[in-house]
């Protein structure tokens, strides 16, 4: 079932709310979801992703010189970037060839779809929700010591988990393709927080806790950190895609209004209209409020 099937099955509807989306690599997608059950997508990436050079070749020549016996997969995108990169150089059939004879841990059903795409397979997955302590617990039965082991960061780097793989003997090589960065422009990013402030936003959704810091962040710099902490607490209601997202807004004291059982984008804009047809909320802001940049 496509996903505007798979939307309008379930007859909920947005009612023309305008929702904040800070999402920038699947950020078209949301804003499709959004429109399609009705609502107004704003779109104010709150992320640039920086290329790592000196780690695509750190990954390369690894996988070339048989330094690692397992790789470690945190996303999807990480995964789909370095073999991008790879078939750029002319590398991706000896890439994919080294990673064969890898055993390799996916976190999350990401990953595992990104190795499908070149015929590879995980043989060490995780549970549902696929945070740190699933990926944690996963790894708890295979033997690490003095196993070369590739980790795969995305954006920025988990230290928790590098700490426990030097912690149980790995020889750990950490690899981060791709960081995550304040955009160039954030004109945007401004116009969504001053339309948070005003109360011209009916939602917002996170789907990664960078946006969350970087919003505050950039609201810090505006002298408008308190104010956007009461909007997102009182007026507003906050989508969280899933349990880290949320944490890291509680962290800065915002408590989300939805966080979807299943932490993917589908189930984070239909639990949002869910919420809105669910609960007494204010009638949607005005299509006529502009954001001002």
């Amino acid at each position: 079932m496509s996903l505007a099937r798979h939307l309008r099955a379930h007859m909920l509807t947005l009612h023309g709310r305008r929702i904040a989306i800070l999402e920038r690599r699947h950020g078209q997608e949301l804003a499709t979801l959004v429109s399609r059950l009705g609502g107004v997508p704003i779109t104010a990436p709150a992320i640039n992703e920086v290329a790592c050079h000196d780690d695509f070749n750190t990954f390369f020549d690894g996988l070339a010189e048989r330094r690692f016996s397992i790789a470690i997969f945190l996303s999807g995108a990480g995964l789909a970037g370095l073999l991008a990169e790879a078939e750029r150089r002319g590398r991706l059939t000896e890439a994919v060839g080294a990673l064969r004879q890898l055993t390799i841990v996916a976190r999350g059903a990401k990953p595992i779809a990104a190795l499908k795409r070149y015929g590879l397979k995980a043989q060490t997955t995780t549970a549902r929700p696929h945070t740190t302590a699933e990926l944690m617990d996963a790894l708890s039965s295979v033997d690490l010591r003095d196993r070369g082991v590739v980790l795969v960061h995305y954006g920025e780097r988990n230290f928790t988990i590098a700490d426990d793989l030097r912690r149980r003997g790995a020889r750990l090589k950490q690899i981060c393709p791709y960081e995550w960065m304040l955009p160039d422009d954030l004109g945007p990013i401004t116009g969504v927080i001053r339309a948070l402030v005003a109360h011209r936003l009916d939602a917002v959704l996170f789907t990664n806790q960078v946006q969350c810091r970087h919003l505050f962040q950039v609201a810090a710099d505006m002298n408008q950190a308190g104010g956007l902490a009461f909007s997102l607490n009182q007026q507003v209601v906050v989508g969280a895609v899933g349990p880290v997202c949320a944490r890291a807004l509680k962290k800065v004291g915002v408590i989300p209004d939805v966080v979807p059982r299943a932490p993917d984008m589908v189930s984070l804009v239909k639990a949002v209209a869910a919420y809105f047809e669910s609960h007494t909320v204010p009638e949607p802001c005005s299509p006529a409020s502009t954001l001002v940049r």
